[in-house]
């Protein structure tokens, strides 16, 4: 059996991704996948399967893969929009989608939605944004360089809101260099000061567990190892953005340490109890592919 807190660190935490690059599976392919992939030993890491709302229709046809003991979980995914008007437009028919998918109780449920926000987006499109959606969490994407921005403006809502169901989807990477954000970057966003009490979640880029350079993008992918560890001691020990930057730059699989009591990164530890409730908050990452981070865990010799 894995070491308890590495399970504690990567439980549910992958939300699978499979019709989106550099896999760009089929509909049905991705769902055949998913539906195996509950049934595996592994299952307790995987999450959600990212589904666009787009695809909600022809989703409802092919779910006889699943079955209520292994139901398929559906992180929903709107569109991206180029301004607050537009924004709202698309909420509203994601809304109408996300209740029509959530009627087959017993073989589908929507755990949250995720969804660009534009920029022009104040907290005025948050209230209504609310008012459409109810108590389902979403979790907003902005650029990398937009993050500690979205975040305050996150917090500020949640903070006035019976129920704080507001939080962030950082990028991590995509298909090409490009696409990576910074280690400052990320960092600037583990360390926010609303960060720690806003839920957070990642997406691209993070199919291995250790960064290292990747000849397919041309520059070093972020290790999800990395990420979900800095943002967790970071907020455990307040770290600043200098520090978290060091975590997400090491390419020593050795730094990492997991035992049933703490996990730790060198010389700083987390016990089980802490991690399990900074869990709540770092909550999961999006990857295309659910073999690659099972198979590269393998091979560290920590599954």
């Amino acid at each position: 059996m894995p070491a308890a807190s590495l399970q504690a660190l990567l439980a549910y935490s992958i939300d699978y991704a499979g019709m989106f690059p550099p896999c760009s599976l089929a509909l049905e392919s991705a769902l055949q996948n998913h539906a195996n992939y509950v049934r595996s030993p592994e299952a307790w890491m995987l999450n959600t399967f990212v589904l666009p709302v787009e695809q909600f229709d022809a989703a409802k046809e092919l779910l006889s893969p699943f079955d209520p003991l292994h139901p398929l979980r559906v992180a929903a995914l709107g569109p991206k929009t180029a301004n607050a008007e537009a924004f709202l437009e698309a909420l509203e028919k994601a809304d109408t989608a996300i209740r029509s998918l959530s009627s087959n109780v017993d073989l589908i449920s929507i755990s949250h939605l995720e969804m660009f926000l534009p920029r022009d987006v104040a907290l005025a499109s948050m209230e209504e944004a609310r008012s459409l959606l109810g108590d389902l969490p979403v979790f907003w994407e902005t650029p990398p360089n937009r993050a500690e921005q979205t975040i305050a403006l996150l917090a500020e809502y949640n903070s006035d809101a019976d129920l704080a169901t507001f939080g962030y989807k950082l990028r991590t990477g995509g298909v090409t260099a490009d696409a990576f954000p910074t280690s400052a970057q990320i960092a600037g966003a583990l360390v926010a000061p609303a960060t720690h009490q806003l839920p957070i979640k990642f997406t691209a880029g993070l199919h291995h567990p250790i960064r290292q350079f990747r000849d397919e993008v041309k520059t070093k992918m972020h290790g999800f190892l990395n990420v979900l560890g800095a943002a967790v001691l970071a907020a455990e020990h307040r770290w600043d953005a200098r520090q978290t930057s060091l975590m997400l730059e090491d390419e020593d699989a050795a730094s990492f340490s997991f035992t049933d009591g703490f996990f730790a990164w060198r010389e700083w530890k987390l016990d089980i109890k802490w991690l399990n409730n900074r869990r709540k908050f770092v909550t999961s990452f999006g990857s295309c592919s659910f073999d690659e981070p099972r198979e590269d865990l393998r091979a560290l010799n920590l599954l």
